[in-house]
């Protein structure tokens, strides 16, 4: 996701630096598993475990001639390692370390965003309350109907949001699987022993069955919760967008010293940050397609997949991430103006 909708914690956990290390944190926890059954001498893996690491433009130019990053990673990782290094990715393949990583770095997101969430719903509830008795004028199909309590609106969102929590913590359980399961999963090189403690150890589960891959539903039920969450967020975003209306004005988004609001039209203060919500929220539904066209991969496995998630695995987390933090930011800026509530029903 481009730096203007990104904040740090979530860049960090989606940066190059990050990905690989994760990749290496499985490699170990397979050579920890291997050494635990016998298979790997002890001192070895101390070895392994004392010399591991990485150089990012080492592995990318091993990539441009093998065309295959995960060979890449591994070949660099045995220069740092030495002779020891033919234990590391014994019985395995790449996607048992792509996909066991990839689930490490959701669930990292996820938990992110489970924060942001719980903020989110502390600013909602504390609005409740705060506006509870202050009526404003509801209205049906953008039409005056019948009064209401301005608090009641940010009841109900408080309660969609706590719906959502839920699903969040769903969709992370869902995507909190590894696999180590070999080539077409069959188990062929790696006893299922080794896949399960290569899971516990990374705080995961192993997948009860499994191809080459994990099966996407998995991450189609993750992503799709997350533009879920995005549809529910843009909503509020809405409801603020036409409250603030010239001829409506009951709220207004907080407005900076020396902001803007038009090179052309200087008066202006418009509701740039929940449009922007709006805007975000429609990015996170057209991921969330992409999640699903993914499920449908061939026989036991092909790579269409990959290349999709690349992209939507940061850029829908990161966006969400943002979108959520800049919605508390509104609400607890919120300029609320009840005179107008009264004015608008009388």
């Amino acid at each position: 996701m481009i730096p203007r909708y990104t904040r740090k914690p979530m860049a960090d956990i989606w940066s190059e630096q990050n990905k690989y290390q994760k990749w290496l944190d499985v490699e170990i926890a397979v050579c920890e598993a291997w050494s635990e059954l016998g298979k790997i001498p002890l001192k070895s893996l101390e070895n392994i475990k004392k010399k591991a690491s990485f150089d990012i433009d080492r592995i990318l130019e091993i990539e441009r001639v093998t065309q295959h990053d995960v060979i890449a990673f591994v070949s660099c990782v045995a220069e740092y390692v030495g002779e020891d290094a033919r234990y590391i990715h014994m019985g395995i393949t790449s996607s048992d370390v792509l996909d066991t990583a990839y689930a490490l770095l959701l669930k990292d997101s996820a938990n992110i965003l489970v924060k942001d969430i719980e903020e989110l719903m502390l600013s909602l509830k504390g609005m409740a309350f705060q506006y509870r008795d202050t009526m404003v004028m509801g209205r049906s199909h953008g039409v005056h109907a019948e009064p209401t309590s301005f608090g009641l609106k940010f009841a109900l969102y408080y309660s969609e949001m706590a719906r959502n929590l839920e699903r969040m913590r769903s969709a992370m359980e869902s995507i909190s699987y590894g696999k180590v399961s070999g080539a077409v999963g069959t188990f062929a090189h790696v006893p299922p022993e080794v896949e399960a403690k290569v899971c516990d150890k990374l705080g995961l589960r192993p997948a009860p069955v499994s191809t080459q891959v994990l099966q996407r539903d998995r991450h189609a039920q993750f992503f799709t919760t997350l533009a879920i969450i995005g549809s529910s967020i843009e909503k509020i975003a809405t409801e603020i967008r036409h409250l603030q209306r010239t001829e409506v004005l009951e709220v207004m988004e907080p407005f900076g010293r020396g902001q803007r609001g038009s090179s052309a039209m200087p008066h202006k203060k418009n509701p740039v940050l929940s449009e922007n919500i709006t805007g975000l929220a429609r990015l996170l539904r057209g991921y969330a397609l992409s999640s699903m066209e993914n499920v449908a991969l061939w026989h036991e496995r092909d790579i269409s997949h990959s290349s999709v998630e690349r992209v939507i695995g940061p850029d829908a987390t990161t966006v969400l991430d943002f979108a959520l933090v800049r919605l508390k930011g509104i609400i607890d800026g919120l300029v609320v103006y009840p005179e107008s509530m009264k004015k608008n029903i009388e």
